[in-house]
Protein backbone atom coordinates (compact mmCIF):
# COMPACT_ATOMS: atom_id res chain seq x y z
CA UNK A 1 0.00 0.00 0.00
CA UNK A 2 1.47 3.09 -1.21
CA UNK A 3 1.50 6.34 1.13
CA UNK A 4 -0.42 9.09 -0.22
CA UNK A 5 1.32 12.85 0.34
CA UNK A 6 -0.59 13.42 3.59
CA UNK A 7 0.78 10.45 5.03
CA UNK A 8 4.16 11.18 4.46
CA UNK A 9 4.25 14.79 5.47
CA UNK A 10 2.53 13.61 8.45
CA UNK A 11 5.23 10.49 8.97
CA UNK A 12 8.07 13.25 7.88
CA UNK A 13 6.99 16.31 10.58
CA UNK A 14 5.84 13.46 12.98
CA UNK A 15 9.82 12.12 12.86
CA UNK A 16 10.98 15.63 13.10
CA UNK A 17 8.74 16.32 15.90
CA UNK A 18 10.04 13.21 17.91
CA UNK A 19 13.80 13.87 17.25
CA UNK A 20 13.59 17.17 17.82
CA UNK A 21 12.22 16.89 21.28
CA UNK A 22 14.48 13.72 21.89
CA UNK A 23 17.58 16.07 21.17
CA UNK A 24 16.56 19.21 22.73
CA UNK A 25 15.93 16.84 25.89
CA UNK A 26 19.06 15.06 25.39
CA UNK A 27 21.26 18.33 24.76
CA UNK A 28 19.26 19.61 27.72
CA UNK A 29 20.18 16.43 30.20
CA UNK A 30 23.99 16.60 29.01
CA UNK A 31 24.20 20.64 29.65
CA UNK A 32 22.70 19.66 33.07
CA UNK A 33 24.88 17.75 33.89
CA UNK A 34 28.24 19.36 32.75
CA UNK A 35 26.84 22.64 34.53
CA UNK A 36 26.21 20.51 37.65
CA UNK A 37 30.00 19.24 37.72
CA UNK A 38 31.62 22.45 36.91
CA UNK A 39 29.35 23.88 40.32
CA UNK A 40 30.65 20.96 42.00
CA UNK A 41 34.38 21.58 41.42
CA UNK A 42 33.73 25.37 41.53
CA UNK A 43 32.01 24.24 45.18
CA UNK A 44 34.74 21.95 46.48
CA UNK A 45 38.10 24.23 45.09
CA UNK A 46 36.40 27.16 47.81
CA UNK A 47 35.55 25.16 50.70
CA UNK A 48 39.19 23.10 49.88
CA UNK A 49 40.20 26.96 50.32
CA UNK A 50 38.46 27.71 53.29
CA UNK A 51 39.60 24.92 55.09
CA UNK A 52 43.31 25.36 54.01
CA UNK A 53 42.98 29.13 55.42
CA UNK A 54 41.55 27.28 58.53
CA UNK A 55 44.65 25.21 58.64
CA UNK A 56 47.23 27.92 57.90
CA UNK A 57 45.11 30.43 61.25
CA UNK A 58 45.90 27.79 63.15
CA UNK A 59 49.09 27.12 62.78
CA UNK A 60 49.81 30.55 62.55
CA UNK A 61 48.02 30.88 66.18
CA UNK A 62 50.24 27.95 67.51
CA UNK A 63 53.21 29.68 66.20
CA UNK A 64 52.43 33.30 68.11
CA UNK A 65 51.68 31.24 71.25
CA UNK A 66 55.07 28.92 71.06
CA UNK A 67 56.97 32.50 70.57
CA UNK A 68 55.07 34.20 73.12
CA UNK A 69 55.98 31.56 75.61
CA UNK A 70 59.46 31.59 74.59
CA UNK A 71 59.74 35.61 75.45
CA UNK A 72 57.94 35.17 78.58
CA UNK A 73 60.24 36.95 81.56
CA UNK A 74 59.64 33.75 83.56
CA UNK A 75 61.25 31.16 80.83
CA UNK A 76 64.32 33.30 81.10
CA UNK A 77 64.45 33.31 84.89
CA UNK A 78 63.89 29.45 85.03
CA UNK A 79 67.22 29.02 83.27
CA UNK A 80 69.40 31.07 85.38
CA UNK A 81 71.89 28.78 87.70
CA UNK A 82 70.69 30.51 91.03
CA UNK A 83 68.46 27.52 92.35
CA UNK A 84 65.97 29.91 94.61
CA UNK A 85 65.21 32.23 91.47
CA UNK A 86 64.74 29.32 89.16
CA UNK A 87 62.17 27.66 91.66
CA UNK A 88 59.65 29.86 92.03
CA UNK A 89 59.99 31.37 88.48
CA UNK A 90 59.73 26.81 87.11
CA UNK A 91 56.56 27.15 89.29
CA UNK A 92 54.93 30.23 87.91
CA UNK A 93 55.74 29.17 84.30
CA UNK A 94 54.05 26.01 85.22
CA UNK A 95 51.51 27.99 85.73
CA UNK A 96 51.35 29.48 82.70
CA UNK A 97 52.21 26.43 80.62
CA UNK A 98 48.85 24.71 82.44
CA UNK A 99 46.45 27.34 81.19
CA UNK A 100 47.69 28.03 78.09
CA UNK A 101 47.17 23.73 77.65
CA UNK A 102 43.70 24.38 78.64
CA UNK A 103 43.18 27.35 76.21
CA UNK A 104 44.92 25.45 73.23
CA UNK A 105 43.35 21.75 72.94
CA UNK A 106 45.62 21.38 70.14
CA UNK A 107 48.98 21.22 71.94
CA UNK A 108 49.61 17.74 73.23
CA UNK A 109 52.74 18.97 75.63
CA UNK A 110 54.71 22.06 76.26
CA UNK A 111 58.08 22.03 77.48
CA UNK A 112 60.87 24.17 78.91
CA UNK A 113 63.97 22.63 77.51
CA UNK A 114 67.78 23.50 79.23
CA UNK A 115 70.86 24.37 76.65
CA UNK A 116 72.38 22.39 79.78
CA UNK A 117 72.61 19.62 81.38
CA UNK A 118 72.36 17.80 77.96
CA UNK A 119 68.85 19.81 77.29
CA UNK A 120 67.08 18.26 80.45
CA UNK A 121 63.08 19.32 80.94
CA UNK A 122 63.13 22.03 83.40
CA UNK A 123 59.07 22.78 83.33
CA UNK A 124 56.89 19.87 81.51
CA UNK A 125 52.82 20.05 81.14
CA UNK A 126 51.38 17.20 79.21
CA UNK A 127 47.87 16.33 78.40
CA UNK A 128 46.06 13.24 79.67
CA UNK A 129 43.04 12.20 79.38
CA UNK A 130 41.92 14.57 82.65
CA UNK A 131 43.47 17.39 80.92
CA UNK A 132 46.80 19.25 81.59
CA UNK A 133 49.24 17.90 84.26
CA UNK A 134 53.07 18.78 85.34
CA UNK A 135 55.77 16.32 85.25
CA UNK A 136 58.26 16.81 87.76
CA UNK A 137 61.48 15.42 89.07
CA UNK A 138 62.90 12.31 88.06
CA UNK A 139 59.71 11.88 85.60
CA UNK A 140 62.03 14.71 83.27
CA UNK A 141 63.53 13.48 80.70
CA UNK A 142 66.94 14.79 78.57
CA UNK A 143 65.93 15.30 74.94
CA UNK A 144 69.57 17.41 73.62
CA UNK A 145 70.15 14.52 71.01
CA UNK A 146 66.79 15.36 69.51
CA UNK A 147 66.34 18.20 66.52
CA UNK A 148 63.83 19.88 68.25
CA UNK A 149 66.41 20.70 70.57
CA UNK A 150 69.81 21.16 68.88
CA UNK A 151 68.41 23.10 65.61
CA UNK A 152 66.25 25.24 67.52
CA UNK A 153 69.19 26.16 69.97
CA UNK A 154 71.06 27.31 66.73
CA UNK A 155 68.39 29.89 65.62
CA UNK A 156 68.39 33.87 66.22
CA UNK A 157 66.26 34.62 68.74
CA UNK A 158 62.48 35.31 67.32
CA UNK A 159 62.43 32.31 64.57
CA UNK A 160 60.67 29.12 64.88
CA UNK A 161 61.66 25.27 64.59
CA UNK A 162 58.57 23.54 62.56
CA UNK A 163 59.50 19.42 62.43
CA UNK A 164 57.73 17.18 59.62
CA UNK A 165 54.55 15.50 60.18
CA UNK A 166 55.46 12.45 62.32
CA UNK A 167 53.92 9.52 65.01
CA UNK A 168 54.57 10.61 68.34
CA UNK A 169 56.74 7.50 69.80
CA UNK A 170 58.44 9.56 72.80
CA UNK A 171 58.42 7.77 75.87
CA UNK A 172 56.24 9.04 78.30
CA UNK A 173 54.27 11.80 76.01
CA UNK A 174 50.89 10.80 78.23
CA UNK A 175 47.89 11.62 75.57
CA UNK A 176 50.36 12.03 72.33
CA UNK A 177 52.00 9.19 72.26
CA UNK A 178 50.99 7.30 69.15
CA UNK A 179 48.96 10.00 67.58
CA UNK A 180 50.33 12.41 64.36
CA UNK A 181 52.21 15.28 65.69
CA UNK A 182 54.50 17.76 65.04
CA UNK A 183 56.78 19.67 67.09
CA UNK A 184 57.05 23.52 66.92
CA UNK A 185 59.44 25.53 69.32
CA UNK A 186 61.34 28.79 69.74
CA UNK A 187 64.93 29.69 71.38
CA UNK A 188 65.50 31.78 74.44
CA UNK A 189 68.97 33.65 74.69
CA UNK A 190 69.82 35.44 77.73
CA UNK A 191 71.01 39.23 77.95
CA UNK A 192 74.36 38.07 75.98
CA UNK A 193 72.39 36.51 73.17
CA UNK A 194 73.69 32.73 73.74
CA UNK A 195 70.91 30.47 73.31
CA UNK A 196 69.91 29.04 77.15
CA UNK A 197 66.76 27.02 76.28
CA UNK A 198 63.84 26.60 74.25
CA UNK A 199 59.88 26.25 74.46
CA UNK A 200 58.95 22.73 72.20
CA UNK A 201 54.82 22.41 71.99
CA UNK A 202 53.87 19.32 70.36
CA UNK A 203 51.24 20.39 68.42
CA UNK A 204 47.98 17.16 67.90
CA UNK A 205 47.32 17.40 64.13
CA UNK A 206 44.26 14.70 64.80
CA UNK A 207 42.51 17.27 66.53
CA UNK A 208 43.11 19.97 64.30
CA UNK A 209 41.91 18.16 60.87
CA UNK A 210 39.25 16.19 63.24
CA UNK A 211 37.45 19.56 64.01
CA UNK A 212 37.93 20.35 60.07
CA UNK A 213 36.04 17.44 59.29
CA UNK A 214 33.09 17.98 61.54
CA UNK A 215 32.02 20.84 59.67
CA UNK A 216 31.62 18.51 56.07
CA UNK A 217 28.72 16.85 54.78
CA UNK A 218 29.29 13.41 55.24
CA UNK A 219 29.43 12.53 51.25
CA UNK A 220 32.21 14.81 51.20
CA UNK A 221 35.67 13.30 51.58
CA UNK A 222 39.25 14.90 53.37
CA UNK A 223 42.44 13.97 52.38
CA UNK A 224 45.82 15.53 53.62
CA UNK A 225 49.22 15.01 52.74
CA UNK A 226 52.50 15.95 52.71
CA UNK A 227 55.02 17.77 49.85
CA UNK A 228 55.88 14.13 48.92
CA UNK A 229 52.25 13.13 48.82
CA UNK A 230 51.99 10.62 51.39
CA UNK A 231 49.16 10.73 52.76
CA UNK A 232 48.47 11.80 56.91
CA UNK A 233 44.58 12.02 56.51
CA UNK A 234 42.75 9.86 54.80
CA UNK A 235 39.34 8.21 54.36
CA UNK A 236 40.41 4.49 55.00
CA UNK A 237 42.74 4.83 57.73
CA UNK A 238 44.85 2.19 56.87
CA UNK A 239 46.10 4.93 54.43
CA UNK A 240 46.97 7.47 56.84
CA UNK A 241 50.89 7.61 58.01
CA UNK A 242 51.33 4.53 56.01
CA UNK A 243 55.07 5.38 55.76
CA UNK A 244 54.95 5.22 59.82
CA UNK A 245 54.65 1.33 58.79
CA UNK A 246 56.64 0.85 56.36
CA UNK A 247 54.56 1.56 53.19
CA UNK A 248 54.01 4.24 50.61
CA UNK A 249 50.43 5.54 50.37
CA UNK A 250 50.71 8.20 47.86
CA UNK A 251 47.96 11.07 46.97
CA UNK A 252 49.78 11.33 43.19
CA UNK A 253 49.06 7.49 43.12
CA UNK A 254 45.51 7.29 43.46
CA UNK A 255 44.96 11.06 41.86
CA UNK A 256 47.57 11.56 39.06
CA UNK A 257 46.56 15.11 38.28
CA UNK A 258 48.38 16.23 42.05
CA UNK A 259 51.54 15.27 40.84
CA UNK A 260 51.44 18.54 39.42
CA UNK A 261 51.03 19.86 43.44
CA UNK A 262 54.24 17.13 44.46
CA UNK A 263 56.16 18.19 41.65
CA UNK A 264 55.59 22.13 42.49
CA UNK A 265 54.38 22.85 39.21
CA UNK A 266 50.42 24.19 40.45
CA UNK A 267 49.26 25.20 43.52
CA UNK A 268 45.75 24.00 43.11
CA UNK A 269 44.20 21.01 41.00
CA UNK A 270 40.46 20.04 39.71
CA UNK A 271 40.13 16.14 39.22
CA UNK A 272 36.89 14.98 37.76
CA UNK A 273 37.06 10.98 36.51
CA UNK A 274 35.01 8.42 35.23
CA UNK A 275 34.55 4.85 36.86
CA UNK A 276 34.09 2.78 40.79
CA UNK A 277 35.33 4.92 43.32
CA UNK A 278 37.50 5.64 45.17
CA UNK A 279 40.00 6.87 43.11
CA UNK A 280 37.76 6.76 39.67
CA UNK A 281 34.11 8.13 39.56
CA UNK A 282 34.80 11.44 41.50
CA UNK A 283 35.04 15.21 41.70
CA UNK A 284 37.80 16.54 43.68
CA UNK A 285 40.00 19.66 44.51
CA UNK A 286 43.81 19.60 46.11
CA UNK A 287 45.61 22.55 46.83
CA UNK A 288 49.20 23.09 47.92
CA UNK A 289 50.10 25.03 50.98
CA UNK A 290 53.28 26.27 52.60
CA UNK A 291 53.86 26.98 56.12
CA UNK A 292 57.58 28.50 56.75
CA UNK A 293 59.94 28.08 59.51
CA UNK A 294 63.59 28.96 58.84
CA UNK A 295 65.22 25.59 58.90
CA UNK A 296 62.47 23.84 56.07
CA UNK A 297 59.35 24.40 54.08
CA UNK A 298 56.63 22.78 55.63
CA UNK A 299 54.32 22.12 52.37
CA UNK A 300 51.11 20.40 52.86
CA UNK A 301 48.57 19.21 50.06
CA UNK A 302 44.57 19.25 51.39
CA UNK A 303 41.92 17.65 49.10
CA UNK A 304 38.27 17.02 49.16
CA UNK A 305 36.36 14.60 47.02
CA UNK A 306 32.75 13.68 46.41
CA UNK A 307 30.95 11.59 44.47
CA UNK A 308 30.03 12.29 40.86
CA UNK A 309 27.28 9.97 41.56
CA UNK A 310 26.21 12.47 44.47
CA UNK A 311 26.67 15.47 42.40
CA UNK A 312 24.79 14.15 39.19
CA UNK A 313 21.54 12.60 41.46
CA UNK A 314 19.72 15.87 40.19
CA UNK A 315 20.47 15.62 36.93
CA UNK A 316 19.54 11.49 36.93
CA UNK A 317 16.15 13.31 38.26
CA UNK A 318 15.85 16.00 35.64
CA UNK A 319 17.14 13.08 32.70
CA UNK A 320 13.86 10.91 34.14
CA UNK A 321 11.36 13.58 33.59
CA UNK A 322 13.09 14.54 30.25
CA UNK A 323 11.88 11.03 29.15
CA UNK A 324 8.57 10.88 29.91
CA UNK A 325 8.24 14.53 28.65
CA UNK A 326 9.84 13.45 25.38
CA UNK A 327 8.03 10.05 25.05
CA UNK A 328 4.56 11.77 25.84
CA UNK A 329 5.34 14.51 22.96
CA UNK A 330 6.43 12.29 20.57
CA UNK A 331 3.30 10.03 20.81
CA UNK A 332 0.92 13.04 20.87
CA UNK A 333 3.46 14.21 17.67
CA UNK A 334 3.07 11.14 16.12
CA UNK A 335 -1.13 11.57 15.99
CA UNK A 336 -1.34 15.19 15.63
CA UNK A 337 1.61 15.77 12.78
CA UNK A 338 -1.74 15.25 9.76
CA UNK A 339 -3.43 17.90 10.95
CA UNK A 340 -0.82 20.03 12.33
CA UNK A 341 2.45 19.70 9.95
CA UNK A 342 3.01 23.33 8.68
CA UNK A 343 2.29 24.39 12.17
CA UNK A 344 4.60 22.29 14.45
CA UNK A 345 7.96 22.84 12.45
CA UNK A 346 8.09 26.20 13.41
CA UNK A 347 7.87 26.29 17.12
CA UNK A 348 10.33 23.05 17.19
CA UNK A 349 12.67 24.94 15.85
CA UNK A 350 12.13 27.62 18.12
CA UNK A 351 12.44 25.59 21.39
CA UNK A 352 15.45 23.63 20.08
CA UNK A 353 17.16 26.78 19.57
CA UNK A 354 16.19 27.99 22.76
CA UNK A 355 17.10 25.11 25.01
CA UNK A 356 20.68 25.40 23.11
CA UNK A 357 20.60 29.07 24.13
CA UNK A 358 19.95 28.38 27.42
CA UNK A 359 22.17 25.39 28.14
CA UNK A 360 25.14 27.68 26.39
CA UNK A 361 24.24 30.59 28.57
CA UNK A 362 22.01 29.91 31.55
CA UNK A 363 19.81 32.72 29.59
CA UNK A 364 15.98 31.87 28.72
CA UNK A 365 14.33 32.33 25.49
CA UNK A 366 10.97 32.81 24.80
CA UNK A 367 8.79 29.82 24.07
CA UNK A 368 5.45 29.38 23.29
CA UNK A 369 3.33 28.43 26.84
CA UNK A 370 0.09 30.09 25.79
CA UNK A 371 -0.61 27.37 22.78
CA UNK A 372 -3.22 25.12 24.11
CA UNK A 373 -2.39 22.39 21.71
CA UNK A 374 0.70 19.61 21.84
CA UNK A 375 3.22 22.18 21.06
CA UNK A 376 2.27 23.88 24.21
CA UNK A 377 2.23 21.16 26.51
CA UNK A 378 5.60 20.66 25.13
CA UNK A 379 6.71 24.32 25.32
CA UNK A 380 5.73 24.50 29.20
CA UNK A 381 7.19 21.34 29.87
CA UNK A 382 10.52 23.11 28.63
CA UNK A 383 10.37 25.63 30.53
CA UNK A 384 9.75 23.62 33.51
CA UNK A 385 12.90 22.04 33.05
CA UNK A 386 14.86 25.37 32.88
CA UNK A 387 12.82 26.32 35.94
CA UNK A 388 14.06 23.24 37.82
CA UNK A 389 17.79 23.70 36.32
CA UNK A 390 17.45 27.49 37.30
CA UNK A 391 16.23 26.72 40.66
CA UNK A 392 19.08 24.02 41.43
CA UNK A 393 21.54 26.46 40.39
CA UNK A 394 20.03 29.45 42.49
CA UNK A 395 20.29 26.42 45.07
CA UNK A 396 24.32 26.04 44.80
CA UNK A 397 24.59 29.73 44.83
CA UNK A 398 23.06 30.02 47.82
CA UNK A 399 25.01 27.25 49.14
CA UNK A 400 28.01 29.20 47.49
CA UNK A 401 27.25 32.13 49.69
CA UNK A 402 26.58 30.28 52.62
CA UNK A 403 30.27 29.11 52.29
CA UNK A 404 31.66 32.47 51.92
CA UNK A 405 29.46 33.43 55.23
CA UNK A 406 31.32 30.87 56.86
CA UNK A 407 34.83 31.42 55.87
CA UNK A 408 34.56 34.74 56.80
CA UNK A 409 32.14 34.52 60.34
CA UNK A 410 31.70 32.89 63.62
CA UNK A 411 29.27 29.66 62.77
CA UNK A 412 27.62 30.41 66.66
CA UNK A 413 27.56 34.29 66.96
CA UNK A 414 27.54 35.44 63.36
CA UNK A 415 30.28 37.84 64.49
CA UNK A 416 32.99 38.67 62.04
CA UNK A 417 36.07 35.89 62.86
CA UNK A 418 39.78 36.52 63.11
CA UNK A 419 40.63 36.60 59.34
CA UNK A 420 37.96 39.29 58.87
CA UNK A 421 39.25 41.43 61.90
CA UNK A 422 42.80 41.17 61.07
CA UNK A 423 42.43 42.14 57.87
CA UNK A 424 40.24 45.28 59.20
CA UNK A 425 42.73 46.12 61.37
CA UNK A 426 45.24 46.18 58.41
CA UNK A 427 42.79 48.51 56.77
CA UNK A 428 42.57 51.07 60.12
CA UNK A 429 45.92 50.84 60.83
CA UNK A 430 46.52 52.21 56.93
CA UNK A 431 43.69 54.98 57.59
CA UNK A 432 45.58 56.01 61.54
CA UNK A 433 49.05 56.01 59.75
CA UNK A 434 47.77 58.44 56.91
CA UNK A 435 45.47 60.51 59.29
CA UNK A 436 47.97 60.26 62.60
CA UNK A 437 44.82 59.25 64.93
CA UNK A 438 45.27 56.49 67.17
CA UNK A 439 43.03 53.82 67.33
CA UNK A 440 42.97 51.01 70.29
CA UNK A 441 42.76 46.91 70.29
CA UNK A 442 40.46 45.28 73.28
CA UNK A 443 41.32 41.71 73.73
CA UNK A 444 38.22 40.36 76.03
CA UNK A 445 38.41 36.79 77.57
CA UNK A 446 36.09 35.70 79.44
CA UNK A 447 36.60 34.93 83.12
CA UNK A 448 35.21 31.69 84.81
CA UNK A 449 33.22 30.79 81.16
CA UNK A 450 34.85 27.06 81.70
CA UNK A 451 33.15 25.81 84.75
CA UNK A 452 30.36 27.20 83.50
CA UNK A 453 30.79 25.23 80.47
CA UNK A 454 32.11 22.33 82.01
CA UNK A 455 29.35 21.92 84.52
CA UNK A 456 26.41 22.83 82.91
CA UNK A 457 26.80 21.56 79.31
CA UNK A 458 27.94 23.15 75.81
CA UNK A 459 24.21 24.30 75.15
CA UNK A 460 24.67 26.60 78.12
CA UNK A 461 28.30 27.62 77.33
CA UNK A 462 26.62 28.61 73.42
CA UNK A 463 23.91 30.77 75.33
CA UNK A 464 26.36 32.41 77.13
CA UNK A 465 28.73 33.45 74.10
CA UNK A 466 25.81 34.57 72.66
CA UNK A 467 24.75 36.84 75.12
CA UNK A 468 28.25 37.99 75.32
CA UNK A 469 28.31 38.75 71.88
CA UNK A 470 24.91 40.63 71.41
CA UNK A 471 26.20 42.79 74.64
CA UNK A 472 29.37 43.34 73.15
CA UNK A 473 27.49 44.45 70.12
CA UNK A 474 25.42 46.98 71.82
CA UNK A 475 28.01 48.21 74.02
CA UNK A 476 30.78 49.61 70.93
CA UNK A 477 29.79 51.86 68.42
CA UNK A 478 28.33 50.82 65.48
CA UNK A 479 31.42 51.55 63.62
CA UNK A 480 34.07 49.78 65.52
CA UNK A 481 34.38 46.07 65.23
CA UNK A 482 33.68 43.05 67.38
CA UNK A 483 35.00 39.69 66.64
CA UNK A 484 35.30 35.83 68.28
CA UNK A 485 39.04 35.12 67.99
CA UNK A 486 38.00 31.38 69.19
CA UNK A 487 36.43 29.51 72.01
CA UNK A 488 36.07 31.91 74.97
CA UNK A 489 37.87 35.02 73.17
CA UNK A 490 36.65 38.51 71.71
CA UNK A 491 38.53 41.02 69.96
CA UNK A 492 37.10 44.61 69.81
CA UNK A 493 38.75 47.04 67.23
CA UNK A 494 38.28 51.23 67.97
CA UNK A 495 39.17 53.27 65.76
CA UNK A 496 39.62 56.88 65.86
CA UNK A 497 40.61 56.96 69.53
CA UNK A 498 41.46 60.33 70.74
CA UNK A 499 43.54 59.11 74.43
CA UNK A 500 43.87 56.37 76.52
CA UNK A 501 40.79 57.32 78.51
CA UNK A 502 38.52 56.58 75.47
CA UNK A 503 39.47 53.03 75.48
CA UNK A 504 39.07 52.45 79.50
CA UNK A 505 35.65 53.99 79.29
CA UNK A 506 35.16 51.65 76.45
CA UNK A 507 36.67 48.83 78.77
CA UNK A 508 34.33 49.80 81.65
CA UNK A 509 30.92 49.88 79.84
CA UNK A 510 32.22 46.15 78.48
CA UNK A 511 32.98 44.89 82.31
CA UNK A 512 29.58 46.55 83.36
CA UNK A 513 27.99 45.12 80.78
CA UNK A 514 29.17 41.45 81.08
CA UNK A 515 29.00 41.67 84.64
CA UNK A 516 24.92 41.51 84.30
CA UNK A 517 24.21 37.98 84.71
CA UNK A 518 22.70 35.86 82.18
CA UNK A 519 19.34 34.24 82.97
CA UNK A 520 19.48 30.78 82.05
CA UNK A 521 16.30 28.77 82.83
CA UNK A 522 15.43 30.35 86.24
CA UNK A 523 19.49 30.58 86.63
CA UNK A 524 21.60 33.58 87.41
CA UNK A 525 24.78 32.97 85.89
CA UNK A 526 27.23 35.11 86.28
CA UNK A 527 30.64 35.83 84.37
CA UNK A 528 33.22 38.54 83.96
CA UNK A 529 35.76 39.75 81.77
CA UNK A 530 39.28 40.52 81.44
CA UNK A 531 40.70 42.77 78.88
CA UNK A 532 43.84 43.56 77.51
CA UNK A 533 44.23 47.04 75.84
CA UNK A 534 46.42 47.90 72.89
CA UNK A 535 46.90 51.66 71.82
CA UNK A 536 48.08 51.96 68.38
CA UNK A 537 50.81 53.50 67.46
CA UNK A 538 52.26 53.27 71.37
CA UNK A 539 52.36 49.39 71.42
CA UNK A 540 52.40 47.98 67.95
CA UNK A 541 52.68 49.75 64.34
CA UNK A 542 51.77 46.57 62.65
CA UNK A 543 48.78 44.14 63.15
CA UNK A 544 50.61 41.27 64.64
CA UNK A 545 52.39 43.89 67.18
CA UNK A 546 49.09 45.70 68.35
CA UNK A 547 47.24 42.32 68.76
CA UNK A 548 50.27 40.22 70.48
CA UNK A 549 50.25 43.37 72.84
CA UNK A 550 46.47 43.56 73.76
CA UNK A 551 46.55 39.41 74.31
CA UNK A 552 49.63 39.61 76.77
CA UNK A 553 47.59 42.81 78.79
CA UNK A 554 44.90 40.54 78.42
CA UNK A 555 46.81 38.21 80.54
CA UNK A 556 48.26 40.62 83.04
CA UNK A 557 44.82 41.31 83.88
CA UNK A 558 43.74 37.66 84.27
CA UNK A 559 46.64 37.41 87.05
CA UNK A 560 45.93 41.06 88.48
CA UNK A 561 42.89 39.52 89.41
CA UNK A 562 40.17 39.46 86.54
CA UNK A 563 37.06 41.94 85.65
CA UNK A 564 39.60 44.64 85.17
CA UNK A 565 41.56 45.83 81.93
CA UNK A 566 45.23 46.43 81.44
CA UNK A 567 46.87 48.40 79.49
CA UNK A 568 49.89 47.12 77.56
CA UNK A 569 51.61 50.42 78.38
CA UNK A 570 49.83 52.57 80.78
CA UNK A 571 50.94 55.97 81.75
CA UNK A 572 50.30 56.02 85.30
CA UNK A 573 51.41 54.33 88.34
CA UNK A 574 49.66 50.76 87.50
CA UNK A 575 48.86 49.49 84.37
CA UNK A 576 45.93 47.18 85.85
CA UNK A 577 42.72 48.52 86.49
CA UNK A 578 39.81 46.95 88.32
CA UNK A 579 36.36 48.19 87.44
CA UNK A 580 34.94 51.65 87.76
CA UNK A 581 38.63 53.40 87.68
Amino acid sequence: MRLGIAQRFALIFAAIGILASGFAGYYAYRASRVLLVRAAEARLLTATRVLMRQVTVAFDDSARNVKLLAGHPLALTALSTTEQHRSAAEDGLAVLFREMARTRPEMFQIRLIAAADHGRERVRIDRDDNGPIRIRDDELQEKGHLPYVYDTLRLPAGDLYLSRAFINRERGAHAGEGQPSLHMAAPIHDDRGKPVGAVVVNIDLAGIFHQLAIDLPDDVRLYLATDRGDFLLHPDLAQAFAFDKGKRALVQEQFPAAAALVDGQARDVVVSTEGPEPTRGVVATFIRETLSAPQREANFILGLSQSKATVLRESDDLGDAMLRIVVGVSILSAVLATLLARAVTGPLDQMVLAVQHFAATRAREPLPVSRRDEIGVLARSFDDMQQQIESQMETLQNKQRELDHLASHDALTGLPNRRVFLDRVEHALVRASRTELQLAILFIDLDHFKEINDSLGHAVGDTMLLAVADRLRATVRAADTVARMGGDEFIVLIEDVESATTASMVANKIIESLAVPVTYRDEQLAIGASIGIAIYPRDGLSTTEIVAAADQAMYRAKLGGRNRYCFATYPGDADTMPLGL
